[in-house]
């Protein structure tokens, strides 16, 4: 059975409360009233109102506290200022603490009824943002929990075992055979590497990120990041140009991630670059920022897909020949996002991409 919106009416003049109840008596709304502020919050959290209409002109309590106290024992409660004194500035102050909008009076019954349905509106969809977010939340739970568990816990005996029989077998395999055990445990590797890119992009820990953000010269996590992608750029036959001055103002953050930040970046420039080309990567301050550049001359990205790059598992819809799983840029976001910064990309189909990781400079208290 599907429970009625409720509404609660605070005012401390009666003609007001019964002329409000009149005109929404019959509308479907559960009502209760209060003649002053401090019944008015006892009810609040008595009734527990989906919306509560508060006159901002009350004696004891004004209607400012009011809406302080409501905001206390429920944010998600929708409030709706009415007075006889409206000016700018009270509706100003009124929305600073927490309401949804402003009815000055004299209002009309249908002025009311349309307020009260926003108001009633409003709160609902609040409640379905705040279920989907929760419901979001524990979907990635148990996602995670079953990739752990059911996935990535068989395919590591699978593939110790393959480890085992690799060796007792090694003097007995024919030379196709060995091929075969080879692709097998190839492929065994990529579905665990795959799993724990999965398990990365849907378990960063964000506050346990920030609680080890140190003071850090940004030279740190490029150094490390240029060490990681140097063997596959020495592949690729690609020249890594850095120009990085190590009198740079720091930055506050965690080295670990930011490297990871940088190494995914790099990665994927590397990969989609012609061999022989260069990756040029620069640092500078921006206003309150440092900025830091990392410019290919790759394949580029199509206008359709630039917007989507940083999302979680996209691959890309323009028919460009891109590897992987679209997961590390999502990672990169959501770690850059962590630090307070920003990620963003430029790109030209076949004349390459650039991206810009940009991050607050570390001001001391």
């Amino acid at each position: 059975m599907e429970t009625k919106p409720r509404i609660l009416i605070i005012d401390d003049e009666e003609v007001v409360l019964d002329s409000c109840s009149q005109i929404l008596k019959g509308s479907g709304y559960q009502l209760e009233i209060a003649d002053n502020g401090v019944r008015g919050v006892e009810l609040v959290q008595e009734f527990q109102p989906d919306l509560v209409f508060v006159d901002l002109k009350m004696p004891g309590i004004s209607g400012f506290e009011v809406l302080e106290k409501v905001r206390e024992i429920d944010a998600t409660i929708v409030t709706v200022v009415i007075t006889g004194f409206a000016t700018v500035s009270s509706a100003v102050d009124a929305m600073k603490k927490g309401a949804y909008d402003f009815l000055p009076k004299p209002f009309t019954p249908d002025e009311f009824r349309m307020i009260a349905r926003r108001g009633i509106e409003r709160r609902r969809l609040m409640l379905e943002t705040i279920a989907l977010r929760r419901e979001k939340e524990l979907l990635r739970e148990q996602f995670a929990s079953i990739v752990s568990h059911e996935l990535k816990a068989p395919l590591g005996a699978v593939q110790q075992n393959l480890f085992a029989l690799d060796l007792e077998l090694e003097q007995t395999l024919t030379s196709s055979q060995k091929i075969k055990m080879e692709r097998i445990m190839v492929r065994i590797a990529e579905l665990l590497k795959l799993i724990n890119s999965w398990l990365r992009v849907i378990s960063v820990d964000i506050n346990k990120l920030k609680d080890g953000f140190t003071q850090l010269s940004i030279t740190k996590p490029v150094s490390n990041a240029l060490e990681s992608v140097a063997a596959l750029a020495e592949r690729k036959n690609i020249e890594i140009v850095s120009s990085i001055n190590a009198e740079l103002p720091p930055i506050l953050g965690d080295a670990i991630s930011l490297a990871e930040v940088f190494v995914n970046i790099l990665s994927n420039s590397i990969k989609y670059s012609p061999d022989g080309t260069r990756v040029v990567l620069n640092a500078g301050v921006q206003g309150q920022n440092l900025v830091t550049s990392i410019q290919d001359a790759g394949i580029g990205i199509s206008p359709e897909d630039l917007p989507h790059i940083f999302e979680g598992f996209f691959r890309g819809k323009s028919g460009q020949a891109m590897a992987g799983h679209g997961i590390g840029l999502a990672v990169a976001r959501q770690i850059v996002d962590a630090h307070h910064g920003s990620i963003s990309a430029t790109s030209e189909l076949g004349k390459g991409t650039t991206f810009l990781v940009t991050l607050p400079i570390f001001v001391k208290d």
